[in-house]
């Protein structure tokens, strides 16, 4: 066709560094995707769309192409301003071409953008075994952030759209079931998701009522982050599928968890870092948030097991080799047993302050439950979203006054309910210095047909006074609770304590192990 020829010349032209003004010697980078061309030159890359139409997109025509650079760049902007620059045409000039200037009819149109290396991608880094927690705690805040400001969109999402999703991914698979892909686990997953989606119906359904559908990033994996000035930068969003686009905003969250558990599951390093980022994006969340948020935990097993359900047939189309096709049937396999209902517990964590109570809920938190871990519910973080603060910003004496703590209590278990309800395992993470506060954590158990764990952490006063002291100089921790407020504590009654005392003055890793082998 002409226009693939005329395409082909203008790859050519795009591939030289005289097209970006630049010195003869220098190197131009070519990548080419199925729906795209990439030229990375000098400090910038541009893209290219294809002239293609598939299913799911269409650039066919130049009006097309020119929407979807246009939209490209809005819609990255809004995570990624830095990376995204502008829209830029590129015209004919006498049998040639020129990119930008304001002479010549326009060929085409290139989104330009500023150039990054690999090394910064957070699946390399992750892949290095350099992947930081606190960069994925970092990532998930900032997506909190970001789906706080999508846009809402009731016209999208619901049971019958989500089983769209699901059907396409069967249909799509057909081709590569017995050839590279398990026919009959493949058969399964579709299965179980349908059963999912018809138990799930309303409440998939009321989340899109509730504008909890919006227009997210479609495509929230480690591939599309990168590490900027020492922060990670969301990038490469859908722009050429509403549908894709236009999700719940749990299952836009759900490919990242479920790239970290997928990748926890071959390599330990990463055990922890899919309930740090869960957890981190629920404790981003406010008071109108929360609670939806958590009974739509219940979404999570299905949600994520359809993402890795796309990984496995994109992995199986590209397949070229038996490595390939083992990794194919992996994210499948993955896919499986997310879908089977992992055992649920609730787990109680109590202890003075400075007996580093949250860094163990952390640790127990990201071995219980599912692939993406417990619920991590902590006293201090929910004080804070009650009065309408930040984790690590300072309340007032106000928020201390006679009856708040109880009030914090009742919020916390309130929480607690719903995420178990829900399906997912929670740990509480709170002082329980009260008997009666102990009685009521343990009483959420029986309801739920569960068993439940207390754990009471102790440590000498010196010992916890100077963990008071360096955890007030840091300014790192939710906690407001000073050296003041802990011998107030020590001074006063804990009653009988009938829960597992563990001793909390070794090392974390120490108290943790500990821990565990109690839960």
């Amino acid at each position: 066709m002409a226009g693939d020829e005329e395409q082909q010349k203008i790859a050519a032209f795009l591939s030289k560094p005289e097209a970006y003004g630049l010195p003869p010697d220098e190197t131009v980078v070519h990548i080419e995707t199925h729906a795209s061309h990439v030229f990375l030159a000098g400090t910038r890359a541009y893209k290219l769309k294809k002239r293609v139409k598939y299913t799911f997109l269409d650039f066919s025509t130049l009006e097309r192409r020119k929407a979807a650079c246009e939209s490209e760049l809005e819609l990255n902007r809004r995570t990624a301003p830095e990376i995204y620059l502008r829209v830029v045409p590129l015209r004919r000039t006498g049998g040639s071409f020129r990119l930008d200037g304001a002479e010549g009819e326009i060929a085409d149109w290139l989104v330009e953008m500023m150039r990054f290396g690999d090394d910064g991608l957070l699946a390399k880094k992750a892949d290095r075994g350099e992947l930081p927690p606190g960069m994925v705690e970092d990532l998930a805040r900032g997506i909190a952030a970001f789906h706080r400001k999508a846009e809402v969109r009731r016209d999208f999402g619901g049971a019958a759209n989500f089983l769209k999703i699901v059907e396409g991914s069967a249909e799509d698979m057909k081709p590569l079931l017995g050839k590279v892909l398990d026919a009959e686990r493949a058969a399964r997953v579709t299965e179980r998701s349908r059963a999912l989606i018809g138990t799930h119906r309303g409440l998939l359904d009321r989340r899109r009522e509730a504008g909890l559908v919006r227009h997210c990033h479609g495509d929230l994996h480690l591939g599309n982050v990168t590490e900027i000035d020492g922060h990670p930068v969301i990038f490469d969003c859908i722009e050429f599928s509403d549908h894709i686009a236009r999700i719940d905003v749990l299952y836009d969250l759900a490919f990242l968890l479920m790239d970290l558990a997928f990748r926890a599951a071959r390599d330990t390093r990463l055990k922890s870092f899919a309930n740090r980022a869960l957890n981190t994006y629920l404790d981003r969340l406010t008071q109108d948030e929360i609670g939806a948020a958590l009974e739509g935990l219940a979404l999570l097993p299905l949600f994520m097991a359809t993402r890795a359900v796309v990984r496995a047939k994109v992995t199986a189309v590209q397949a070229k080799d038996e490595a390939a096709k083992r990794h194919a049937n992996a994210y499948l396999q993955f896919a499986e047993m997310l879908l089977t209902p992992a055992p649920q517990r609730l787990v109680a964590i109590g202890g003075l302050s400075g007996t580093g109570k949250s860094t163990v809920a952390k640790g127990v938190a990201a071995r219980l439950g599912g692939p993406a871990g417990a619920v991590h519910l902590r006293s201090d973080i929910i004080r804070k979203r009650m009065f309408g603060a930040a984790p690590l910003e300072r309340l007032p004496q106000a928020a201390y006054a006679p009856g708040a703590g109880a009030r914090v209590y009742g919020e916390m278990l309130r929480l607690a309910d719903t995420a178990l309800g829900a399906g997912a395992s929670v740990v509480l993470d709170a002082v329980f210095a009260r008997e009666e506060e102990r009685a009521r954590a343990a009483g959420l158990a029986p309801a739920r047909g569960l068993t439940f764990t207390g754990l009471w952490l102790e440590a000498p006063a010196a010992l916890l006074e100077a963990r008071v002291k360096a955890r007030e100089a840091r300014g790192d921790d939710p906690s407001d609770a000073g050296v003041e407020v802990l011998r107030r504590q020590l001074s006063s009654d804990i009653g009988r304590m009938d829960w597992t005392r563990v001793d909390a003055s070794g090392t974390p890793e120490e108290v943790l192990k500990a821990a565990l082998e109690t839960c």
